[in-house]
């Protein structure tokens, strides 16, 4: 069988998408900094879908201990799935450093430090996918989110030039761009129902994108339209609004 390993498989879009493809018969490696609170989903997935599923310790800002991690699984992914994220409010983050060196590293430079390792191994096998979570709100800067968004942004390009690079290798790079969705980092945010996604719409665009060889997807198709009208407004407008 298939492996896949999931970084962030304590967020609701983490355990999404390890039960879609534990449904499609991957086996699972699930893997959080506490790993301890994976043991529900760990039997859950073995019981419901009848494959291998494993836990394992990560911690995205150690990133000393990346490599030893990546060598330590019990067998190397077929699929692996940075699914991290870490947004707090906007003037909060701004005012303290270490959020904001929280709010990069985990959203970037955490995701490189291991992704990385990852492609490196994939391409001395010529094989392997690799799908990486990013947001619509590192499409242009808005006062709300900037600090959040300009991970995000990077994060986005750094998935760009890795897809570029590992396509002669025979390796696969997935960018995600789920717009909202109803997870435990936006519960106290009032999101627009029509625009907003569930873990599990998140989980079968992942898996149906990743099953095409996408290069980009928007979990809702409307988003990619969306943001082609963000990002067209001039930089003379735009910097006037309140968004």
């Amino acid at each position: 069988m298939p492996t896949i390993l999931l970084l962030g498989a304590t967020s609701d879009m983490g355990f999404a998408i390890a039960k879609k493809f534990a449904s499609e018969k991957f086996d699972v490696q699930l893997a959080a900094r506490n790993s301890s609170v994976l043991e529900p989903h760990q039997k859950d997935i073995q019981i419901r879908y009848g494959v291998k599923c494993t836990t394992h310790s990560f911690d995205a800002l150690n990133f000393d201990s990346h490599r030893s991690f990546y060598e330590g699984l019990p067998v190397q992914p077929d699929v692996a799935i940075y699914v991290i994220g870490y947004m707090n409010d906007n003037e909060k983050t701004v005012a303290d450093w270490n959020e904001s060196l929280r709010t990069i590293n985990t959203n970037y430079t955490g995701a490189v430090s291991i992704l990385n390792i990852i492609s490196e191994d994939f391409a001395k096998k010529g094989s392997g996918t690799i799908i990486g979570i990013s947001s619509v709100a590192g499409e242009r800067g808005r006062q709300s989110n900037y600090m959040y968004g300009s991970a995000k942004s990077a994060f986005t390009a750094y998935l760009s030039g890795l897809r570029n690079k590992m396509y002669h290798s025979g390796v696969h790079v997935m960018t995600v761009l789920p717009g909202f969705v109803y997870t435990k980092m936006t519960e106290h945010l009032s999101l627009p129902k029509i625009l907003t996604a569930k873990p599990e719409e998140v989980a079968d665009a992942v898996y149906s994108g990743a099953k095409k060889n996408k290069n980009i997807i928007y979990v809702k198709w409307f988003w990619r339209y969306i943001m082609m009208a963000v990002t067209s407004v001039p930089e003379t407008m735009f910097k006037k609004k309140k968004m």
